[in-house]
């Protein structure tokens, strides 16, 4: 690999397309949630997109092949990892992760969309800003939807899967209910753990459905 391609960066999109054929079932979501884990660690730009490096990808088929093939948990992983590519720095060592905070106007441009659009998903509930300021989750809404828009589709006609996800969100809440009512020491961080785990793989569930029900209507 020369030194120019060593340095470059890949958005997720084209780390998923590098993973895919050898692990079908890797997602975006997925990816996002190891990165959640602290186990890969991609910059961030400005503007909120993860910028990866070939080495986030090797870190990445290290870790789905030790779960495809070892059925290894993240916390093993994790551990085996700091043997195979360095303990990362300590946490005060790191350059402060960038939070996305994003004005109106910003959102605007980053995510490629109308004023009208942004009202219409504001009006449907699909993202809301905090303060004034849009995360960036908000963030990640608003460029599905204007990716979506060229398909013709809009806000109005999104409410199907807002309500799919409120009832997905239901499903985590009633599962993780059992933890917080033991008031043990660490049982927040249990809950916490455990929910964005079910997130990830209800989104994984979610995924694959779509994609079953997509081959159906083709006839495939």
């Amino acid at each position: 690999m020369s030194a120019q391609a060593a340095r470059s960066h890949m958005s997720i999109g084209e780390v998923l397309a590098m993973l895919q054929g050898e692990f079908p079932d890797v997602t975006i979501s997925k990816i996002r949630f190891l990165e959640g884990e602290g186990l890969i660690e991609p910059e961030r730009s400005p503007s909120g997109y993860r910028k990866f490096t070939h080495l986030h990808v090797e870190q990445l088929r290290y870790i789905l092949t030790e779960q495809r093939d070892h059925y290894l948990p993240l916390r093993v992983i994790k551990d085996k990892m700091a043997e195979h590519f360095g303990r990362p720095r300590a946490l005060t060592d790191r350059p402060d992760r960038q939070e996305v905070r994003l004005s109106r106007a910003e959102l605007l441009e980053a995510a490629g969309l109308d004023e009208e659009t942004l009202a219409e998903l504001e009006d449907y509930g699909l993202l809301a800003a905090t303060a004034r300021r849009y995360d960036e989750e908000a963030l990640n809404v608003a460029r599905s939807v204007g990716a979506l828009a060229r398909f013709g589709l809009r806000a109005r006609h999104l409410r199907a899967v807002k309500a799919a996800a409120e009832r997905e969100c239901g499903l985590v809440e009633q599962t993780i209910a059992p933890i917080l009512k033991r008031r043990a020491p660490g049982a927040i961080g249990e809950a916490d753990e455990a929910a964005r785990e079910l997130s990830a793989l209800l989104l994984d569930l979610h995924a694959s459905l779509v994609r079953t029900g997509v081959r159906t209507v083709l006839g495939r």
